[in-house]
């Protein structure tokens, strides 16, 4: 954790530098989106390894990043029906201690979630659960576009020393869902 500043200084400093570089490659409504990943990503990849090189790091990362976007985009346009009709995928876990782990791991995560503050757990899982824009989580919520990158990148920050605390003390996810997760009345 402590190199955290290195990448998130960085991030400030060339922010402006990875759009430009972003805009040559996608359309300008997802700049926004694939600058906010670079530096998630970014940070993901801080926590597990130490980054000699922060900048072009993060160069890599945003252009890969812009480049499966693209290819998502074009694909979602190509496939047909023919490409799916071969056999039936198997999508059951083929071992039971595989799946116990994945909804272990998912609960975990469920619990770093309903620790987040409430705007920003609203705001984080808009985004990475639900999968909205920036700017469409931003309106949803009714605050700044930077106000809701500010929250996905303290959600993701958060979640991450939680589960990383979590597993450093051996913790099991025996406990229901959170609440987060939980439909209420009321709410869209």
């Amino acid at each position: 954790m402590g190199n955290m500043p290195k990448i998130s200084s960085m991030f400030t400093q060339y922010r402006p530098k990875l759009a430009s570089f972003i805009s040559r490659i996608v359309k300008p409504q997802d700049i926004d989106d694939i600058v906010q990943e670079t530096f998630v990503k970014s940070i993901e990849a801080e926590l597990k390894q130490n980054i000699d090189y922060p900048r072009t790091f993060m160069l890599k990362t945003a252009k890969n990043l812009a480049l499966n976007h693209v290819k998502r985009w074009d694909n979602k346009y190509t496939d047909s029906l023919e490409d799916f009709s071969g056999s039936i995928v198997d999508l059951t876990s083929s071992s039971l201690e595989a799946e116990f782990e994945s909804k272990e791991r998912f609960l975990l995560f469920c619990r770093a979630v309903d620790q987040l503050p409430s705007q920003c757990r609203k705001t984080f899982v808009l985004k990475k659960v639900y999968g909205l824009s920036q700017r469409e989580v931003a309106a949803y919520l009714k605050i700044s576009e930077s106000t809701v990158e500010k929250h996905v990148a303290k959600g993701m920050l958060s979640c991450f020393e939680y589960i990383e605390d979590m597993n450093k003390a051996g913790a099991r996810t025996t406990r229901s869902a959170p609440s987060v997760f939980k439909k209420q009345s009321g709410q869209k």
